[in-house]
């Protein structure tokens, strides 16, 4: 969440780049002024009332020693004890209700973030590799897997619902060979492997900034205060809830498989078929914690990586930098990475590498010792490295064959057995 202090000095700055996001914020930055300075005002008559108990406390014995009638000013003084409990329970009540209107308010873009309604003002920062070329009419993805025996969304609906798949055979160990690639060349450029929990707890869920916004999104446990996890993400940032980190652990990056769990509330359209947009899907997840002079750079640097297993797969791709309405909740400055969907004619996302300055870490009490050894609010970073789903989808696409076919990217035949070929 934003720090007020940031809002009260920046109020005009705040409410504009919130706007851009495609809806104004001002009548709760508004509010959340309006909190702080009742906060601030209460905790000003609290420190008076009690410099004045401290002041009068002082004087009872010399006037008990004078044999003076003390009983008015120990009145007083309870009258004056009772005023500063019920500041301190009003403080309560406000401090919790500035909590919860933060909580409401989305992270500032960063001044780079380029002004824009939606996707399509996206601009595009780079390219890699050309569009895949056929000779003959390229399938969808979900027509090969089908044709292959290798995806079969029709017994996960009878199984389970919509938008679900089994995977079978060679695909079950397509989708498998991808993660295991993933995480062997993540881990071979520096990040450390984590297998997290796949459920996370309301207040891990609210640190990472799922949480009150989105719940409709999520998988509940009925009569629990948990959630299967939508992204390892959640686990794995609050891994340091509550805590400091040493500055000589910094930059800590973590690449983290899990399966993720999406109600995708509203979605809808060609996206419903196929490997795109599932209620479960796998993922591998870079994380990085960094001190906040160094998340602009680290930022580049988890980009980088991301693009790596892709250059590495053959898979053509393009980076766009999210304008302000098409940036997240939590995130100050987001690069998308999409892979090209020759059935879709166009490219589709397949990452999304995130900076989310201290806005995390404000909300979830993670922080670092600066040079001084003084603790900060450190800096958190995200990014899909990649979507598995989506990965399996554009090689299912981009490798296939006029036979019906698909070759296996070499960068994946160490983990299919050798396997050139599926037909």
């Amino acid at each position: 969440m934003l720090d007020v202090k940031f809002i009260r000095e920046n109020t005009a700055k705040v409410k504009t780049r919130l706007a851009m996001r495609g809806k104004s914020y001002d009548e709760e930055i508004d509010q959340i002024l309006a909190l702080d300075d009742e906060r601030r005002a209460i905790i000003g008559k609290v420190e008076s009332q009690k410099a004045e108990q401290k002041r009068i406390s002082k004087s009872i014995p010399q006037l008990k020693k004078k044999g003076e009638d003390v009983s008015g000013i120990m009145a007083e003084m309870k009258q004056m004890s009772e005023e500063v409990k019920a500041l301190d329970a009003r403080r309560t009540e406000v401090e919790n209700a500035l909590h919860d209107a933060l909580l409401g308010v989305p992270n500032v873009p960063a001044d780079q973030v380029p002004e824009g309604a939606d996707d399509t003002c996206n601009p595009e920062v780079r390219r890699w590799g050309e569009p895949t070329q056929f000779d003959f009419e390229p399938k969808a993805h979900w027509d090969i897997g089908k044709e292959l025996g290798v995806l079969d969304p029709e017994t996960a609906a009878k199984v389970t619902g919509s938008r679900f798949h089994f995977y079978k055979s060679y695909g079950a160990r397509l989708e498998r060979a991808v993660i295991n690639y993933f995480l062997d060349t993540h881990t071979a450029n520096g990040y450390t492997e984590i297998l997290p929990p796949f459920i996370a707890n309301a207040a891990s869920m609210t640190g990472t900034g799922q949480l009150p916004k989105f719940a409709e999104d999520m998988y509940h446990l009925e009569n629990t205060d948990m959630y299967l996890i939508p992204t390892a993400e959640v686990p794995v940032t609050n891994m340091y809830r509550d805590d400091i980190i040493p500055a000589d652990q910094l930059p800590i990056r973590y690449a983290a498989y899990s399966a993720c769990f999406r109600g995708e509330a509203g979605a809808a359209g060609r996206d419903a078929r196929g490997l795109i947009r599932q209620h479960q899907f796998n993922k591998v997840e870079l994380v990085n914690f960094t001190a906040p002079e160094d998340s602009w750079t680290q930022l580049e640097n988890l980009t980088n990586e991301a693009e790596r297993v892709l250059q590495g797969l053959g898979l053509p791709y393009r980076v766009v930098m999210l304008c302000t309405g098409d940036v997240g909740f939590s995130s100050a400055c987001t690069y998308d990475i999409e892979v090209w969907m020759p059935s879709y004619g166009r490219y589709l996302e397949i990452s999304s590498c995130s900076n989310f300055l201290d806005y995390q870490a404000r909300r979830a009490n993670i922080r670092c010792r600066n040079e001084a050894g003084k603790p900060q609010y450190a800096h958190t970073l995200n990014g899909s490295g990649v979507a598995v789903g989506r990965t399996v989808a554009a090689i299912l696409e981009n490798y296939q064959n006029a036979d019906g076919s698909v070759t296996v990217p070499e960068a994946l035949r160490p983990y299919m057995g050798g396997l050139e070929v599926l037909k």
